[in-house]
């Protein structure tokens, strides 16, 4: 089994958010961990401190820490607006630049997934500023409906990892689908918005569900870890992300990109 990691660039700055609930949203949720026991005072005040400061992201550590661990890691950015995305195609034309010249990929964080028009223009924005012809997608919140996969297909996405599902790569014409199996809200947050987890409790829960998809001969394993959970404001989802990485070395896994994963395929399709 291989494992790709990927990354979901949901916030950028607090400003965004001043139209919306996610901010209120975000800090009543500190509150409630806090008084569960999986928040400290400090990373209370972090979190606080983080809005002050207009940074919800923590991408240029996260950037460090991947390259110095040589992760191939992908992260996915949004180009158009919804659903608690808000930044704005400028923010996001410059992270699109800064993440691909450091050596990273770069796929859609995307909006749309109903309209064959809407989904269009998203491919066409994130072509034109990031300057690829050829990415991948990941829906924000993993939407879809029952046209979505085929009209990204349509479109000419390479790959999608939006689908929910314990199951291997599948091909939807010629895009190539990759299930989400893991990502660090749902190893923290188990039923819940809010975190109701230790880490050694996501630790065991992360081992348990590698261990029961090698067993099921899932040839490939999508992770996704939200850059903004890579800071001392989140400790146990920060030292739960660098656990993994250096588990899956530990155990001589072989960590691969989207795009390796998609020539591998084609190469075994042939």
């Amino acid at each position: 089994m291989k494992i790709i990691i990927s990354h979901d660039v949901d916030h950028l700055t607090a400003l965004e958010h001043v139209r919306d609930l996610i901010l209120p949203k975000h800090i009543l949720r500190s509150i409630l961990e806090l008084g569960l026991g999986h928040a400290t005072v400090a990373e209370m005040g972090n979190r606080l401190g983080d809005i002050l400061k207009n940074r919800l992201h923590n991408l240029d550590s996260l950037l460090s820490f991947d390259r110095e661990e040589e992760i191939p890691s992908t992260f996915f950015i949004g180009v158009a607006q919804g659903k608690g995305l808000t930044y704005s195609l400028d923010d996001a034309a410059v992270w699109i630049s800064r993440i691909f010249s450091s050596g990273f990929d770069i796929g859609v964080h995307g909006i749309s997934y109903e309209g064959l028009r809407d989904i269009r223009q998203e491919w066409t924005t994130f072509s034109e500023k990031s300057g690829l012809s050829s990415f991948g997608i990941r829906m924000h919140y993993l939407r879809s409906n029952q046209m979505t996969l085929e009209s990204l297909s349509k479109i000419g996405y390479v790959y999608d990892s939006s689908v929910d599902s314990i199951s291997p790569p599948y091909r939807i014409g010629s895009m190539w689908e990759f299930p989400l199996h893991i990502m660090d809200s749902r190893v923290f947050c188990v039923g819940q918005r809010w975190q109701n987890q230790t880490l050694d409790s996501a630790i065991d829960r992360t081992k348990r569900f590698l261990d029961d998809l090698y067993l099921q001969g899932v040839s490939y394993c999508t992770v996704c870890f939200h850059d903004m959970h890579f800071s001392d404001s989140f400790l146990d989802w920060k030292e739960w992300y660098i656990w993994l990485v250096r588990y899956l070395k530990d155990n001589k896994l072989s960590i691969v990109s989207f795009r390796q994963a998609v020539a591998e395929l084609r190469a075994s399709d042939e």
